[in-house]
């Protein structure tokens, strides 16, 4: 993930991370036979939806302006 350039290579990565820690979350629920970890999953479903609409929304923006989409020339955004 650090070595692509494309935003939406990161988002990507980003996406199927969380992903990754809500199987983990699931299956530790089963595994005590409680719900906590599939509550927390709702959680982290939550928070990877609004990332996804966030950054969508600034790859689209920066697009428009016809900036280039390096993710290492994207720092002029910082400030």
């Amino acid at each position: 993930m650090l070595l692509r350039r494309s935003p939406l290579i990161v988002l990507l990565s980003l996406e199927i991370m969380l992903n990754a820690a809500n199987l983990a979350l699931i299956s530790f629920a089963r595994l005590h036979g409680d719900h906590d970890g599939q509550v927390f999953a709702l959680a982290v479903m939550a928070v990877a939806a609004s990332e996804v609409v966030v950054g969508l929304g600034l790859i689209v923006a920066i697009a428009r302006k016809r900036l280039d989409l390096d993710v290492d020339r994207l720092r002029v955004l910082r400030g």
